[in-house]
């Protein structure tokens, strides 16, 4: 099996049946009990599970415990696991699951409130208008305004956004994963594109 990460090439679309085929082949043999499996499925997968999952919460200490809930529930649910989709289409609509509970729970008990949230803004902005970064950290900036503008959508055009623009997922996979239509995702992305334009307009005006 050919190593694609390894060699930073973005693989064909006939590579990327072979994979998902391999994986799925280790997913069944997870099914009857293969643990060694499971451990490569862990690794081939985790740091995609870890992104995602750090995306939509914003914390990438609490991203970790989230992605092993994860992998856990992937054990646990082995046994009714049917090929009828892509593996990580299956994988990720665990990942869907857990994340929305995680967000709903912090809807209901949020660790940081809006005040916090607030200073910490205007620390930033305050920071920002006395300081003139050089380019690192302008990007850093950046980035880090891009990482919140994202993580205030809702939760449904966050998972879109970040399945779209870090995992390079198609509309079909995100609509599976979703459990909409095409032209639903699209929608979502739309409407999320524009709060996002709206939110980094002052990059974008730089």
């Amino acid at each position: 099996m050919t190593d694609f990460d390894s060699l930073n090439l973005s693989p064909s679309e006939e590579e990327k049946i072979e994979i998902n085929q391999y994986h799925v082949d280790l997913m069944m043999k997870v099914k009857g009990g293969d643990i060694k499996a499971f451990e490569e499925l862990v690794e081939a997968h985790q740091n995609s599970v870890i992104g995602t999952v750090a995306k939509m919460l914003g914390n990438p200490a609490e991203a970790e415990d989230i992605a092993q809930q994860v992998f856990v529930r992937v054990w646990k649910s082995a046994g009714k696991y049917e090929p009828t989709a892509k593996f990580t289409t299956w994988l990720f609509t665990i990942t869907r699951n857990l994340v929305f509970n995680e967000v709903r729970r912090r809807k209901r008990k949020p660790s940081v409130s809006m005040e916090e949230r607030e200073e910490d803004f205007h620390q930033i902005e305050a920071d920002t208008n006395t300081i003139a970064p050089d380019d690192s950290a302008l990007q850093a900036e950046l980035e880090k305004a891009i990482d919140q503008a994202i993580e205030d959508l809702p939760e449904k055009q966050r998972l879109a956004v970040v399945l779209r623009r870090y995992e390079e997922m198609p509309y079909e996979e995100i609509a599976q994963v979703l459990e909409i239509t095409v032209p639903a995702v699209k929608s979502l992305l739309f409407r999320a594109r524009s709060q996002l334009k709206e939110s980094l307009n002052r990059y974008l005006d730089e």
